[in-house]
């Protein structure tokens, strides 16, 4: 099964949050992770602003053994359908057009993602 951790997960996950076994749950063999270059930038630029970048280099590393999915032409346009569609922040849109795109479900912490199809939320 095809999974989309997004950034919240991620970070939920690498900070040690109260959500982060939940997230692990997910960062097994049974799941095929799949990784959105915006949420990689995400978990980057958080990461590095409070940790360092030694520490979000770790961190993008081990997106990086993912599999990372660029945004393609086809996954923009429908991005900015969905965004329309379900007033979706840019963001928001590609990490869930990605997911469309490659029929994986998104694992979010995002409220903005919570009622839309093929996505669960964690709370």
């Amino acid at each position: 099964m095809k999974v989309l951790l997004d950034s919240s997960g991620w970070i939920e996950f690498f900070t040690g949050g109260p959500l982060a076994e939940r997230y692990a749950a997910y960062l097994t063999s049974r799941y095929q992770l799949i990784t959105p270059t915006i949420v990689l930038y995400e978990v980057y630029k958080k990461v590095k602003r409070e940790r360092g970048e030694e520490t979000a280099l770790l961190f993008a590393g081990r997106l990086s053994a993912t599999q990372v999915i660029q945004l393609t032409e086809s996954i923009a346009l429908l991005a900015a359908d969905l965004s329309l569609r379900h007033s979706l922040a840019m963001a928001d849109a590609i990490v869930y057009a990605t997911a469309k795109d490659q029929e994986a479900e998104v694992i979010t912490g995002d409220a903005d993602l919570k009622n839309l199809p093929g996505v669960v939320y964690v709370k």
